[in-house]
């Protein structure tokens, strides 16, 4: 089975109007040029480390003008869109950073928090997502006409046995939007992702922000699609924009089938001395 893949590489700033038309436009851009499946990075909608100047932007889901914006563009175009991540109101007093898939009818057919948060200092760059975030509790296969697809973001990446647990529950392919660090991404963002596929043996599909960002920040690019086997067949690069590429889900049983991991697992005891 082939699938069209559009891969949104963006570089959000702080108003989420803006992004909600660039969004859009994107959505129906990828859409045109055949995409049947998109993919949108981490925190779509607004990407600002002023959390007290954020804060004013974020949305209950029902209220969120991205995620209204972009449910109407799936719509409009009759495609599948995983909205990679939004900075939403949660149910205490921290928001979450929860992505969706969104059907072709514009519903919303499946919803994943983050649960692995980014509370780390690179250098210079002191970066504490829980102070202004919840985790997630629950890992998400979603249901798309071309199999289960299993539901990160981002910091998720580091952590294997969250998208060993996602394939054995039936993802045959593994979306990862994510707004890496320069740092982090030149180190470790091709190979953490050849990783996961290969582990796994599932397509690895990562929509990445990508520049220098009205918030100071910089994020790495690089929106990438692993195959199953590990090998990159797509990398956007640095530049924001779109990418289109065509995947065989048959694929997935012939890594498996070379290499079966997933059913040669087996439980261990632990002994220290």
């Amino acid at each position: 089975m082939t699938l069209s893949i559009g891969l949104i590489q963006t570089c959000t700033g702080i108003d989420p109007a803006d992004e909600a038309e660039r969004l859009s436009a994107q959505v129906a851009e990828a859409a045109a040029r055949g995409a049947e499946l998109i993919f949108t990075p981490e925190m779509s909608g607004l990407l600002d480390r002023d959390r007290a100047r954020a804060a004013a932007h974020v949305r209950h889901e029902d209220d969120d003008p991205v995620l209204a914006a972009v449910r109407d563009a799936a719509a409009k175009a009759g495609v599948w869109v995983q909205l990679g991540s939004l900075a939403l109101r949660g149910a205490g007093e921290k928001f979450v950073n929860r992505g969706f898939l969104i059907g072709p009818d514009g519903a919303i057919t499946a919803r994943y928090s983050k649960i692995h948060l980014f509370d780390v200092t690179l250098g210079s760059e002191n970066w504490r997502e829980s102070a202004a975030y919840d985790a997630g509790e629950e890992a998400v296969v979603a249901t798309t006409p071309w199999g289960g697809l299993g539901l990160t973001i981002c910091y998720d990446l580091r952590f294997p046995a969250l998208h060993r647990a996602l394939a054995s529950a039936g993802a045959r392919m593994l979306a990862v939007p994510a707004a890496f660090t320069r740092p982090t991404g030149q180190a470790h963002w091709h190979v953490l992702l050849r990783a996961r596929a290969i582990e796994t043996g599932c397509f690895v599909i990562a929509a990445a922000q990508s520049g220098e960002h009205a918030d100071g920040r910089a994020t790495y690019g690089h929106s990438l699609v692993v195959s199953p086997w590990g090998e990159v067949i797509e990398d956007m690069g640095e530049t924001p924009g779109i990418g289109i590429v065509a995947i065989d889900l048959a694929a997935v049983d012939a890594a498996r089938g070379k290499v079966p991991a997933l059913e040669h697992a087996r439980p261990f005891r632990l002994m220290t001395s």
